[in-house]
């Protein structure tokens, strides 16, 4: 029904955020197929775990924008006119910003302290990791699945989500599965933090 209300009563205004994060993942998809363009997105946008920490830190807002390389554009652009759109209406605009970058940057912190680990470690990585391009949307994705399934307690919903990330590592495991789930873990600590803090303004 909020989405119907918004769409219907708003049309394409209700959803700005999530336009505008369409179109600026279609032009970082254009640009970097262009011969100029692949150095230029490289170093505005793109990290990885062999980064310093302050470089990682300056690109991740991009980094979220920036199409995975191993993945067709249409998926990304899809995700995120679906989910975006979805969380915008009904987390809204600064929520649905907030947890999309606090779930990426959740992923880029796991893969560099994965690595740091190694592999032997229950939840390393690999040294050849630290070097893997780890940007797109995805991570950003399924956390806002996630919080937009305990916002009106969809727990099937949210619970497949989840599962589905869970086997996707156990099956194939790699770098961007674990982000998933890395992803997916703020998502319920930002969920149970706000939940607990709402909660706490009503009682008093």
């Amino acid at each position: 029904m909020d989405l119907r209300d918004a769409l219907a009563r708003r049309g394409r205004r209700a959803v700005p955020l999530t336009l505008a994060s369409a179109a600026l993942i279609a032009i970082l998809q254009a640009v970097q197929h262009q011969r100029w363009g692949d150095v230029l997105v490289n170093r505005l946008g793109v990290v990885d775990a062999s980064l310093p920490w302050w470089v990682a830190l300056l690109r991740t807002p991009l980094s979220l924008f920036v199409p995975a390389a191993d993945l067709p554009v249409w998926g990304a652009l899809a995700q995120v006119l679906l989910v975006f759109g979805i969380a915008e209406i009904t987390l809204g605009r600064r929520r649905t910003l907030a947890i999309a970058y606090l779930s990426t940057l959740a992923g880029t912190m796991y893969a560099r302290w994965a690595v740091a680990m190694g592999p032997h470690s229950l939840f390393g990585l690999t040294p050849l990791d630290a070097f893997t391009r780890d940007t797109g949307p995805s991570a950003a994705v399924v956390a806002l699945a996630v919080c937009v399934a305990w916002r009106y307690r969809a727990w099937w919903t949210g619970g497949a989500v989840v599962v589905s990330m869970a086997v996707e590592v156990a099956v194939w495991p790699n770098l961007a599965g674990w982000e998933h789930l890395a992803a997916i873990t703020a998502a319920v600590v930002a969920c149970v933090l706000s939940t607990v803090r709402l909660r706490t303004v009503r009682h008093t």
